[in-house]
């Protein structure tokens, strides 16, 4: 499944867990069954006070080949490019090259309401410029390069999905004009920007805008029966939105010196803070029981990433994932429960197996009265194929006692076919779905 250079990502709360000393030993046999049972290919880091207390690499940078994935191996790490941005953002507001409260129709009037929406809106998601990258024709030419006019056509045709700064929602589209704001602002091009005034003052040697595949940078990998390598996005379409490549040391270093003031002034970084909606300035806020860390998420192709930083514990925490087939947000609560001092369960990946007549028990589509969302069962040999309204199709692991799990996205589906009903557990929710009559 090709991932649009965004990714939605929550820490959950849990609470009521008795405190723990540090256990990286029992980390590491966390991380020892993920990867015996090819859950997780990439790097972790864990950082306390601008000090390294635990990195691994897992798996393969080129699975083919079996070059295994080192501490300096460049990942695509998605929307987290969108901090890159609004620093450099920001930076133009502080030098007096633009203002927040900027109209767009300033830059790129052709862009619909161009003249209501503010640079401010744009950073923040609360453009109703429609997302490019949720368009089915997004998939006709995400390999092959484009240029800025093509892009801006493509922006401009999508149109508004609401009036500017009546709510926020994400769009990839914001990034990318942002992207020919600063180029525009500057005369220079978006990677020379990001060299000078972010990677070279912070010498984050290995973190540049990609273009091509550069040297000692990951392949990316989906899982169906084995690692299978993913189609590759041009680097010209995420730009500003989704284009950096980097390493877990370099964004440790990149979000240690944003929240340090090496990059922006204080001032501005609580702008970037400020939370609207669910949305920040570049930024997003993950709770983690009582604790706030600020970062970004991102997913591109078959990466998928997280950067995240606790002002108040001055802990860095961060993932850079080429293959996973695994739901990445338990991986960041496991390695913050190991700085925390709560206990890490080892996740039991054993599944069981189940017969095609056994299967027929689960068909059939279900509904819910808690969400419009309908899901429709279907087989395929001996796999339950799970087949929500406008999603992917998604192979399911059986359990056992009518048990079934999607590992990528944390879901659990329970059945009761005796009453005809599906119960959906995931990120803290519980949704019935009851079976249709057909």
């Amino acid at each position: 499944m090709i991932q649009r250079f965004i990714y939605s990502f929550l820490l959950l709360l849990i609470s009521g867990v008795t405190l723990l000393a540090q256990d990286f030993n029992k980390l590491d046999q966390y991380f020892d069954s993920l990867e015996s049972h090819d859950k997780f290919m990439g790097n972790v880091l864990l950082k306390a006070n601008g000090e390294v207390l635990y990195a691994r690499s897992l798996g393969f940078k080129d699975v083919a080949e079996e070059v295994e994935l080192e501490k300096d191996t460049r990942f695509r790490v998605g929307s987290i490019t969108k901090m890159f941005t609004t620093v450099l953002v920001f930076q133009a507001v502080e030098e007096g090259k633009m203002k927040l409260d900027q109209k767009l129709s300033e830059y790129i009037p052709e862009i619909p309401h161009s003249d209501q929406i503010t640079i401010s809106m744009l950073l923040q998601h609360r453009s109703g410029i429609h997302n490019f990258t949720n368009d089915d024709l997004y998939d006709t030419y995400f390999t092959s390069p484009q240029t800025r006019e093509q892009l801006v056509k493509i922006i401009k045709d999508g149109g508004s999905d609401f009036e500017p700064d009546s709510k926020g929602e994400y769009s990839n589209s914001n990034f990318v004009l942002l992207t020919f704001i600063l180029e525009d602002v500057y005369s220079k091009s978006y990677p020379e920007l990001v060299k000078e005034r972010i990677t070279k003052p912070l010498q984050l040697e290995h973190t540049l805008v990609g273009q091509e595949k550069g040297t000692n940078e990951a392949e990316s990998y989906s899982y169906e029966d084995g690692w299978q390598e993913e189609q590759v996005t041009d680097m010209s379409i995420p730009l500003g939105a989704g284009a950096i490549v980097s390493t877990a040391e370099d964004l440790g270093k990149f979000i240690e010196g944003l929240f340090s003031g090496k990059l922006i002034s204080e001032e501005s970084l609580a702008l970037m803070k400020e939370i609207k909606e669910g949305y920040g300035r570049g930024l997003f806020q993950f709770p983690y029981y009582e604790k706030v860390a600020y970062g970004h998420n991102g997913g591109i192709d078959g990466f998928s990433s997280m950067i995240g930083y606790l002002p108040s514990e001055d802990v860095t925490v961060c993932i850079l994932s080429n293959g996973s087939n695994y739901n990445n947000n338990n991986i960041i609560l496991a390695i913050l429960d190991t700085q925390f001092g709560r206990e890490v369960k080892i996740p039991n990946f054993q599944t069981a197996t189940l017969t095609e007549e056994e299967l027929d028990q689960y068909l059939g589509e279900y509904a819910s009265d808690q969400i419009p969302l309908k899901m429709t069962f279907v087989k395929e040999g001996n796999t339950l194929i799970a087949k929500p309204t406008g999603q992917p199709d998604t192979p399911l692991e059986a359990r056992g006692n009518h048990v079934f799990e999607f590992v990528q996205a944390g879901a659990t589906m329970i059945f009761d076919p005796e009453k005809g009903e599906m119960t959906l557990k995931q990120g803290g929710a519980t949704i019935l779905f009851k079976r249709t009559e057909q």
